[in-house]
């Protein structure tokens, strides 16, 4: 099975300390069932026959035993808990490298929701099974084992009462497996819808609010939240049965154990030590069928996060490096679209259909169009977040599927459409392409972004703090630091993904101005749907339904490029009309 697979795979790393944490469990199986026995020999050699001196022996052996239990028990258990939580950490590394490699194709494919709960939630049952197993099986095992083979010996006339109790726990164990299976199976899936929806309510409460379906959203919430405590609420009824059914079982057997033993005992057949021995074997048996049912319990949700864990780290990437990497002999950061076609999967027709296109190194390129015309994806070819369906995309000379994906991307300096910070403070974000980069350098890109007036106002300047997503700066700083950020790596290709949506006209021309004297020798491409940003372009690109409508300078689209034209007067009838 795949799932347990995944399990000994991760577990194969850490076999020196599990191995020793099985040892010691071993030798507290052995010390407790030794234990009855020396306590029926106090009986029989002690206590029947007065003999003080053989139950200080006795009794004193039983204590260090006890101690030498205590202290291997503890062992056992760290050592079990610190390879659960090894190999815990070893799947969430795992799934996260995985994740790190995946194109926009895969995490498309999983979504944000399902890849975080992978992360987390899954791993985490695999882990709290790993740590149970790890800590109680062993010792469950051998124990319960090794009590049916003693009590045999002690009692063989009793034996026929030990495989009628033996039945009993066992159907009622294999009742409670068939029983809690499926449940456990819903209660995970449950369990993702109940994240699904918990994340998309928290990411969406302003929408939801803004469109008055409070209400709704929170009977939504209900809904999932009735379903799981449900699922949860039928588990639990079946395994809450458990304990008392173990323990009236375990009773008649008491009673069972003593109306024969006791008859047997009267007789002279058997000692009175072995009886209680057997007493003794029979709760043990008991005692660690249950533990080994209670660990057994977690499995099915441990086998169905395993399965989603393997789904992930068995996802090949669409986009991988190539097993020889080709340098180029020059990086210029230019760029060469080559009879280029790009279709997302199950879509009708590509986004880009045919292009043949050139961004020149030391000059600036404006790709215009509207929504959907495909802007976005033409620029997530070049970094290679993509691979074109048909043709080939070049940087610095050649195909970017040639190249190794980290060498190729050192070059570029992206700006993405929706502007992202990290948690930490200004200087970190910055800094995010380039960590040795000083202050001034900072400060420059700053000002080259027009973000320095902001920054300096803030309460500690480049040290002040910026909350996840920037959720604590308005939309236009967000994208004048992701600007800076990408000015501060100084590469020689720059991606501008329309970032100066929310930027004022004023502030986008000394923008525009500032980044021409700036990028020097460097390849420019902007992406965008304002007019204004492009007029001033060494080459506009007009994009309409992923085909290139046009190509060329301001005056010429605008004298024989329709599309151009159209873009331009209904840009210009809209400022008039404002």
């Amino acid at each position: 099975m795949a799932q347990a697979h995944l399990i000994r795979t991760f577990l194969r790393p850490h076999a020196r300390p599990l191995g020793f944490a099985a040892a010691l469990q071993v030798l507290q199986a052995a010390g407790n069932l030794y234990l009855p026995i020396l306590n029926a020999d106090i009986v029989d050699h002690g206590v029947v026959k007065g003999d003080l001196g053989y139950i200080a022996r006795a009794g004193a052996a039983m204590l260090g035993i006890n101690v030498v239990l205590c202290v291997a028990a503890l062992v056992s258990v760290r050592l079990s808990s610190w390879v659960a939580m090894a190999v815990g950490a070893d799947l969430r590394a795992a799934v996260h490298g995985r994740v790190q490699s995946f194109s926009v194709v895969e995490l498309n494919r999983f979504g944000v929701a399902s890849l975080t709960t992978r992360s987390v939630n899954d791993v985490q049952q695999v882990q709290l099974f790993a740590q149970a197993a790890l800590s109680l099986l062993v010792i469950s095992t051998v124990t319960a084992l090794g009590a049916v083979v003693l009590a045999v010996r002690q009692g063989p006339r009793l034996s026929l009462l030990l495989v009628g109790t033996l039945t009993a726990v066992l159907v009622l164990a294999g009742w409670v497996m068939v029983r809690l299976l499926p449940m456990f199976r819903s209660v995970q899936e449950r369990t993702d819808g109940m994240n699904q929806v918990l994340r998309e309510q928290i990411a969406g409460v302003r929408v939801a609010r803004a469109f008055l379906r409070t209400g709704s959203e929170r009977a939504r919430f209900e809904r999932a939240n009735a379903g799981i405590t449900g699922a949860s609420l039928r588990a639990g009824r079946v395994f809450a049965v458990v304990t008392p059914l173990v323990l009236v079982i375990a009773n008649l057997s008491g009673v069972g154990v003593l109306w024969f033993g006791g008859r047997l005992v009267a007789d002279g057949s058997m000692p009175i030590g072995s009886l209680t021995a057997f007493l003794l074997y029979i709760l043990q048996i008991l005692l660690y069928v249950v533990i080994g049912v209670t660990v057994l319990t977690l499995l099915p949700r441990a086998l169905a996060s395993s399965h989603r864990i393997q789904e992930v780290l068995d996802t090949v990437p669409a986009v991988a490096d190539p097993a020889e990497p080709v340098e180029p002999e020059a990086v210029t950061g230019a760029v060469a679209f080559r009879n280029v076609t790009f279709g997302y999967a199950g879509s009708e027709r590509p986004v880009l259909d045919g292009l043949t296109l050139a961004f020149p190194p030391g000059r600036t390129t404006a790709i215009l169009g509207g929504t959907g015309s495909g802007k976005t994806t033409l620029l997530n070819l070049v970094p290679r977040f993509l691979d074109a369906t048909a043709g080939d995309v070049l940087v610095n000379g050649v195909a970017v599927g040639e190249q190794a994906a980290e060498r190729l991307r050192a070059g570029i300096g992206l700006v993405p459409q929706a502007a992202y910070l990290f948690a930490g403070t200004v200087g970190d974000n910055l800094r995010f392409g380039r960590p040795d980069a000083t202050d001034e350098q900072l400060w420059r890109a700053l000002e080259v972004a027009q973000a320095r007036d902001f920054v300096d106002a803030l309460p500690g300047r480049l040290d002040a703090r910026v909350e996840r997503g920037g959720v604590n700066l308005s939309g236009g700083q967000r994208q004048r630091l992701s600007i800076a950020r990408a000015l501060v790596r100084q590469p020689s290709l720059y991606l501008f993904d329309d970032c100066f949506s929310a930027l004022d006209a004023a502030t986008d021309a000394r923008l525009r101005a500032a980044l021409s004297t700036e990028t020097g020798d460097a390849t420019v491409v902007i992406a965008t749907q304002r007019a204004g940003t492009v007029l001033a372009a060494d080459q506009i690109i007009v994009l309409d339904g992923g085909s290139v409508a046009g190509v060329g300078t301001h005056p010429e689209l605008l004298a024989d490029c329709p599309t151009y034209q159209q873009i331009i007067a209904s840009q210009l009838e809209w400022g008039a009309a404002a």
